[in-house]
Order: structure tokens, then sequence, then C-alpha cells
């Protein structure tokens, strides 16, 4: 089970847009920086602006931050684009008169949630300044 692309897209298009302060930024450009449709890039692009992360108007090709860069964590940004499914899921009905199946689902559950806070913790650490950054110093490797 993988994370939806939708963060990575969403990451993605974060950084292009700070490291593009200057130019006016359509979905287009993004989608060909990402590889995607434009379609896929307003639709994600609409879910940050709910968010309260960008600010853009359809027909107009101002797009930006609406906060700093380095204000802005992955784990916002991961909230933004995918705050209706959980990292991980159980899976239904296992057999209630089986010593395995009557318990595996408390106990994957404690199991999950922890990963999941761990994985959080991670995400609040790093910003989008701290990628953008990254990103420079390899492209100058």
């Amino acid at each position: 089970m993988a994370i939806s692309t939708r963060f990575s897209v969403a990451v993605h298009t974060l950084v292009l847009i700070d490291m593009n302060r200057e130019k006016p930024l359509t979905s287009e450009f993004i989608a060909g920086s990402v590889g995607t449709n434009p379609v896929v890039i307003r639709r994600i692009m609409s879910q940050l602006k709910k968010a309260g992360l960008i600010y853009s108007a359809p027909g107009i090709t101002e797009t930006r931050l609406l906060k700093e860069a380095d204000s802005i964590t992955l784990l916002e940004v991961y909230r933004a684009v995918s705050a209706d499914t959980a990292l991980f899921d159980l899976h239904q009905h296992p057999n209630p008169a089986c010593l395995v199946g009557a318990n595996i689902q408390d106990s994957l559950d404690e199991i999950f949630q922890a990963a999941t806070r761990k994985m959080e913790e991670e995400l609040a650490a790093v910003s989008i300044a701290d990628v953008a950054a990254d990103i420079l110093k390899k492209s100058k490797a």
C-alpha cells in the first residue's frame, strides 16, 4: 500500500511555485514539470488553496504561496491532499471464531497508529524550503 502520488505532486507543485516566485505559473507549466495532465494539477491546487497554502484564481496566472516556504511543513501538505484517506487500512470481517481473526484488528490498529504518528513527526520536521534547498544542492552536485 502506498501513499497517493497526490502528496508528491503537491510537494512538487509548492516547491515549483516557491522557486519561481517572479514568474507567472500556469497549471500547464506545472503539469509539464510534474509530467502529468493540467487537470490533475488544478485538482491538487484546489486542495492546496482550500488548505490555505496557495493563492490562485481561474484564468489568472498569478499563483503564490500564502505562507513562507520555511513555514509550510510536509505534514501540512500531506494533510491537505490526503485528509480523507488513512495511511493504513484494516481488512474487514476477520473470523471472530479464530484466535488471530478475533484480535488482529486491535493489535494492528495500535501498531498502525504508532507508525502514523512517527511518519507525521518526520513530515512535520521538513518544510517546502528544505526540499527546495535540497533540490538546489543536488543540481549543483
